[in-house]
Formats: structure tokens, sequence, C-alpha cells
């Protein structure tokens, strides 16, 4: 058994992937693998556990390219749509494994409830529809994942809270603009840290490059990885030649030992 934790990163793109369709911008028809980018997602794995940050619409094609066979639960950052659309494809696993644990804030299960009505039903179910195992979390409650402490970390992504995770020295954040200091207090100590940096151009809901390097500054993590990342924010090879020497462009595929 090896409890180390491997991240592998599924997805590093924005909320529209990378290329973006019908784009024509130099970034969206560039043959570099690595400026191919997924909705944004993270496999974690020790012993033979398998969980995973954020269900996506490229969520089936993620498990498919990982070799992904069980899996023990998802944990949710928040409801859009980039985060939890691909939420019906847990459905191989439900059929084999039964019911699947998902780890929310009870405000992202409501909207789930709303968006995903058939999932949920208790009468009259259709029998092809998964079946989740709702665990509500905080910010405020640490809990158990297969003998690991999670500790959630509330950032806000404009006007709406989203929560990030800390894990055995790997701290993800995604989808922040801004954090409070308490909160900030959670993240400080962290080996590994991935935050969220859209593009160069400051934006409303979400880090920028500058923001996204300041935070890191700000916490010292030993590496840092960003994530989250538009085509406006430039080529991989090009915009990782800017970075300082512990942060590092993630990309689609990535896999780093915590």
């Amino acid at each position: 058994m090896n409890s180390e934790l491997t991240v592998t990163f599924l997805g590093t793109g924005t909320s529209q992937g990378v290329p973006v369709i019908g784009s024509d911008h130099p970034v969206c028809k560039s043959n570099d693998p690595k400026d191919k980018r997924l909705r944004v997602s993270v496999l974690l794995q020790w012993n033979n556990y398998n969980y995973v940050i954020d269900c996506g619409p490229d969520f089936r094609y993620q498990m498919l390219r990982e070799g992904v066979t069980h899996l023990n639960g998802i944990l949710l950052t928040h409801e859009h749509s980039d985060h939890t659309a691909g939420i019906d494809d847990i459905r191989p696993f439900y059929f084999k494994q039964g019911n699947i644990p998902f780890y929310a804030h009870k405000r992202v299960f409501k909207s789930l409830h709303e968006r995903f009505a058939y999932i949920f039903e208790i009468e009259n179910k259709y029998p092809g529809a998964p079946t989740l195992d709702e665990i509500e979390i905080d910010k405020d409650t640490r809990f158990i994942i297969s003998e690991k402490k999670v500790t959630p970390i509330e950032a806000m992504h404009h006007t709406l809270p989203v929560l990030g995770f800390h894990i055995d020295g790997f701290t993800y954040l995604t989808d922040v603009k801004t954090i409070s200091e308490e909160e900030v207090e959670k993240v400080k100590g962290t080996k590994v840290l991935v935050v969220n940096a859209l593009r160069e151009k400051e934006h409303y809901s979400h880090f920028n490059l500058e923001e996204a390097l300041d935070f890191i500054k700000k916490i010292k993590p030993e590496r840092a990885y960003l994530t989250h990342i538009s085509h406006l924010m430039g080529f991989h090879e090009e915009a990782s030649k800017n970075l300082p020497e512990n942060v590092f462009m993630a990309y689609d595929g990535l896999k780093i030992k915590i």
C-alpha cells in the first residue's frame, strides 16, 4: 500500500476549454498538446483510492484517458457547469459500485437537485439514472476521505463562495478572485499549491496572472501550479518562460507527487 498522494491534472482549461469553439486565436490553432485544455479537474490517488475534484463536461473522457476503473468519491468546489455538468457520466461507476459519495456545500446540492432532477427522484426513478450519497461540507468543518483529513477553504468567485481543499500538504484552489485572511491561514504551510490564473488581463471573477503570483508569494509553497487557464494567457511554452522558478503552468495529463 502506498499512502503517497499522486495528483493528476485531468483538465486545466477555463469554462469553454482550449481551443474555444470557432476561435481563430493562434493558441486555439496550436499543435502543442499542452495548449489543449479540458475543463478544470484533478484526480487524487493513494493506496487504491481514487477521488476527483469537480466533475465537468469532459469527465467521461478524462476517466477514460486515465484508465480509472473505480471511484471512491467526488469533491465539488461549486455548482457552475464547467465543474458539475459531467455528473450523469458517473453511471458506469454507479452500476459497478453502487451509490457514489459526493462532497459539496448544501447550496451546491440544491443547484444539482434543480438541474439534475431525474438523478434525485425518489419515486418512479428512471432505472438507468445514478444515485449520489450527498455529504454536506462547509468551510468550518474538516472531514475524512479514506483515512486522509481534508480541510475546506472558502474563497470568493466574484460574489459566489467556492471551496478549495487542503490534503496532505497539497492545496487546490480554483475560480478564486478574493480570499479572506482567515482562510489564507488555512493555506499557509502547504507544500504544493494549485491556483487559478485565467489570463494576464484583469478579470472580475478570477485571479489574473499577477494576482495569482502575488497569492503564491504570500503563501510561499515549495511548488505552485497554475490552472483554469484561458487561451488568452498565450502559448504554454512561452508563458512558462516568464514564471518564477518554483511556479509552473499545469497542463492536462500532468502528474505530480506530494
